[in-house]
């Protein structure tokens, strides 16, 4: 440790209270402000402090004590130097790296010192940005939204709005009458928001939305000229016989040629019936294939695989069973978007998730022809 002992040669300073000058000494005391380290050493500072009596007898303090200016400030144990690097380094890390990279530097500090210091310091005041970015953020996704506004041209928020309501926006853009560009989404409360607070400034689209917008347009093009795609290819490779599509199976099977788990259930049937024909036992069978008891002798079972899906996965309902119909209306319509559509039907009291909308959507995209919306109750979802 270094130690430096120093004490303040001005007359007299100033009260704190009323600010009138006083010289007369009531006493002094000694401080040790820690100040930055030295070549990994601590250095503390032994610094004598005065009491000076204020003369002022209108002034509510009878004694103050002298701060020397940019050194000290009252009750604290470091140095203005020493509170602002560790401030810096609390902003960069926060606590717990903070107070592990200060210790390296020789001023072991808490990690809740570092925080207090950074909580210490003022506030900044953002200028109002010429061009601002409004978007919605989840406090709880699907349940509470607010609002982030952010300075395009500094890449730095401005503000947080406590909702993401029409109304908000608006109160916030009329109170800052210098926003020339409003950058959003496609969201119609923030356009309305926009239009009101702020009528003269230009409402665009951020680049992500606009990304998203050509993909989609790409994307219902593209299904709707996917039987010309499908036809120029065969043209073309005369010589390769194309893929057979899916269709159901020749015995009767509701599950496609194709599908992995109806597949994979021929492929073990197959399996089982032919060591049975070779003479080997269902114990034996099991041991060779791996499978449970139990499932080698519902194979066995089965004259045939077909038997084993019926009353299975084909026919179980699920939350997605109703809206069916909606989703082949909708993407006979142009709409081939799965995240479009999930928030479509969740309008309409769809509760289930979106990997459910996707995967049902998935084999539309692999024919010309959507297939057949399958029976549904007889509740139906309006468009």
């Amino acid at each position: 440790m270094i130690r430096v002992g120093l004490r303040c040669r001005t007359a007299g300073a100033r009260c704190p209270g009323c600010g009138s000058w006083s010289g007369r000494v009531h006493g002094s005391y000694l401080r040790f402000p820690a100040d930055l380290p030295v070549a990994g050493r601590r250095v503390v500072l032994r610094l004598r402090v005065r009491r000076f009596t204020c003369e002022n007898v209108s002034c509510g303090r009878r004694a103050f004590v002298e701060q020397v200016a940019g050194l000290t400030r009252r009750h604290s144990q470091r140095t203005e130097r020493m509170r602002s690097m560790l401030a810096e380094v609390g902003l960069a890390l926060a606590g717990r790296a903070g107070a592990r990279l200060a210790d390296v530097f020789g001023a072991g500090v808490s990690r809740n010192t570092v925080l207090r210091l950074v909580d210490a310091l003022p506030e900044p005041q953002p200028q109002v940005p010429r061009v601002v970015g409004v978007d919605e953020y989840a406090m709880r996704r699907g349940r509470v939204y607010r609002t982030v506004l952010v300075g395009v041209e500094t890449r730095r928020p401005v503000d947080l709005l406590s909702d993401r309501e029409a109304g908000t926006v608006a109160a916030w853009l009329a109170e800052h009458p210098g926003i020339e560009v409003v950058c959003r989404d496609r969201a119609p409360f923030f356009a309305e928001g926009a239009s009101i607070g702020a009528p003269t400034a230009v409402q665009v689209a951020d680049r992500f939305h606009l990304w998203r917008n050509l993909s989609e347009a790409a994307e219902r093009c593209v299904s709707r000229h996917r039987s010309y795609l499908r036809g120029t290819f065969a043209e073309s490779v005369p010589e390769k016989s194309p893929a057979p599509a899916r269709a159901p199976a020749e015995s009767g099977s509701p599950w496609l040629t194709g599908h992995r788990f109806a597949d994979r259930t021929r492929a073990k049937h197959t399996a089982v019936h032919a060591l049975l024909a070779a003479g080997h036992s269902r114990r034996s069978i099991q041991r060779q294939l791996g499978m449970t008891y139990r499932t080698v002798q519902r194979l066995a079972t089965a004259a045939r695989p077909e038997d084993l899906f019926q009353g299975q996965w084909q026919n179980r309902r699920t939350k997605l069973h109703d809206f069916r119909p909606y989703l082949h209306e909708r993407w006979a319509d142009g709409c081939t978007n799965a995240w479009t559509l999930w928030e479509e039907i969740k309008t309409h009291g769809y509760t289930g998730l979106y990997g459910a909308v996707r995967a049902y959507l998935q084999p539309f995209r692999t024919s010309p022809i959507a297939p057949a919306a399958r029976p549904s109750s007889p509740r139906t979802v309006t468009g």
